[in-house]
């Protein structure tokens, strides 16, 4: 069995965000997989996903530190500045962390991890709404 759907996400302040409940609450029809998988294609290139750690704040944070540091804004060298100045280290951002993921279905639900969640990385100061192409395909109950 096969389902696509697009799904909006809120516009968030730049940073990591936890998604997985606002991606769930888009896909009802996950309850009606037995075992499968969902893809996840963030229609974005100055965004991310990834998945890690959903219960201590301080990870995202922690995330959003590293990756100003490894990716600093305000580098001189770079052309691609169209958008203002989090444009290109937005795009390196992306391009690290990924705009896909291929998650577990089990029994009508996402088989993450105890403490794993998906995040969202708004690698933009005002990125917007950002689209996310899901993909289910499985068996059904």
């Amino acid at each position: 069995m096969w389902q696509q759907r697009l799904i909006t996400l809120n516009a968030r302040a730049r940073g990591f965000h936890l998604v997985t409940d606002e991606l769930v609450a888009a896909l009802p029809e996950l309850v009606g997989y037995r075992v499968g998988v969902l893809h996840l294609w963030l229609q974005h290139t100055s965004a991310s996903l990834t998945v890690n750690e959903n219960a201590d704040g301080a990870v995202r944070r922690d995330f959003e530190r590293f990756f100003n540091r490894l990716v600093p804004q305000g580098e001189s060298g770079y052309e691609h500045d169209y958008e203002g100045p989090d444009d290109l280290p937005a795009h390196f951002k992306a391009s690290l962390l990924g705009c896909q993921l291929s998650l577990p279905i089990g029994e009508g639900r996402l088989a993450l991890g105890t403490w794993q969640g998906i995040y969202l990385g708004e690698h933009r100061d005002r990125g917007g709404p950002r689209r996310v192409l899901a993909t289910l395909y499985g068996e059904p109950h």
